[in-house]
């Protein structure tokens, strides 16, 4: 059985411009003499600069996410849990306070992160809130509850302000929850456009 060996087509060398035919798809010069004048050029040494940092910053990465710990981690949803809830509740005014200005808006938690850590990224414990409101009246709580019972209703409430099992995250949760609020920030973000 004979097998037909296509007629390889000849290129140019890049270094001496003599015609030659590759072996390689990829081959750019006829010789290793060729191949070395060329890689002294300044363009290429350039191009293989900027390949070679491209790797390191990708070795970088990878290195750092092994390096990160399980708090970091948490910070990292964290961030990604208040950007969505401020999305989510983009068009309701604040809160506490009830009104809507062009300030600075925080995901602010009924049930604070320190008293009930188990609720942290509870959707129903966290909302919309003005700087002012968050920061200077730690959360303006009274306030809070009753528009929260308006919104979520009495039982819900009651539910929030309960017992509550503790729960450690690991790190595999972590990781999960913030790029499930990041799916869905993105989703937010296309329906609003």
């Amino acid at each position: 059985m004979r097998t037909a060996l296509k007629d390889v087509k000849q290129k140019t060398c890049k270094a001496c411009s003599e015609k030659f035919r590759p072996s390689l798809s990829t081959q750019k010069a006829c010789s290793v003499k060729c191949a070395l004048d060329l890689a002294k050029q300044p363009a290429n040494q350039q191009l293989a600069r900027k390949a070679i940092d491209q790797r390191d910053r990708r070795e970088i990465k990878v290195r750092k996410e092994k390096l990160k710990s399980r708090a970091a981690h948490a910070k990292d949803t964290q961030q990604a849990f208040n950007e969505w809830v401020r999305l989510r509740d983009a068009l309701l005014p604040c809160v506490s306070c009830g009104r809507h200005h062009d300030g600075q808006y925080h995901a602010g938690h009924y049930r604070t992160v320190a008293a009930s850590p188990e609720l942290r990224f509870e959707p129903l414990n966290v909302h919309k809130q003005c700087a002012p409101c968050n920061n200077h009246k730690s959360g303006d709580i009274l306030n809070y509850r009753i528009e929260l019972t308006k919104r979520i209703g009495a039982e819900a409430v009651e539910w929030l302000e309960g017992p509550h099992e503790p729960k450690k995250y690991t790190v595999e949760q972590l990781k999960a929850m913030t790029a499930e609020y990041r799916a869905k920030t993105r989703e937010l973000k296309r329906a609003a456009a």
